[in-house]
């Protein structure tokens, strides 16, 4: 049950920082944007079990960064079990903070869980948190082999997440855009307030 994920265009918010690491998850994020390019999710034999939509997204963020001047990396996953950034276990995680010392920012490309990783990862230290790309459901999805080597994905339907407020018969949805203006920290402390 993959989170659709939409991905935020804003990268004027990123210039007034020097350097910045992209932290990609490579589950969400990647499913999300094969269904939207109607491309496969994975052709093993040529793309490496990476998803080239996806793989462009990140290339296009990194190069429009440094355009504008800024540094730019890309804390990069190779192994399968190191894909799903919610699910890195703790020598994962202090890999990437011991890389995200060099930045003054990072750019979570992922869901809510994959922000309050990387968030719960780096409490005491002096860089900011932002999250590259926004919520807008769960895709209900069947996959489909294509001969010879490749997965696509086809969407059967997105639902809404919702988030409960003040009690069991008022709902919410949690909007990202309208409510955190793109702040990790906006982000977290408008949950809190939800519950």
């Amino acid at each position: 049950m993959p989170v659709y994920l939409k991905d935020i265009h804003e990268f004027e918010k990123l210039e007034h920082f020097e350097s910045v690491l992209i932290v990609p998850c490579r589950f969400c994020p990647a499913a999300s944007l094969a269904v939207r390019n109607n491309e496969p999710y994975l052709s093993f034999f040529r793309d490496h079990l990476q998803t080239a939509a996806y793989e462009r997204y990140i290339e296009t963020m990194k190069s429009e960064l440094e355009k504008r001047g800024v540094k730019t990396d890309v804390f990069r996953s190779r192994l399968p079990h190191q894909f799903v950034v919610c699910m890195w276990t703790s020598r994962r995680r202090k890999k990437q903070i011991k890389q995200a010392k060099n930045y003054d920012a990072l750019v979570v490309l992922g869901c809510e869980a994959a922000a309050q990783t990387i968030l719960d990862s780096c409490e005491a230290s002096s860089f900011h948190v932002v999250q590259g790309m926004r919520n807008e459901g769960i895709m209900s999805i069947l996959p489909r082999f294509q001969f010879p080597d490749r997965i696509t994905l086809q969407l059967n339907s997105i639902t809404p997440l919702f988030h409960q407020k003040q009690g069991p018969d008022a709902w919410m949805r949690f909007d990202l855009e309208k409510d955190s203006a793109n702040s990790m920290y906006s982000i977290f402390n408008a949950r809190r307030n939800l519950q």
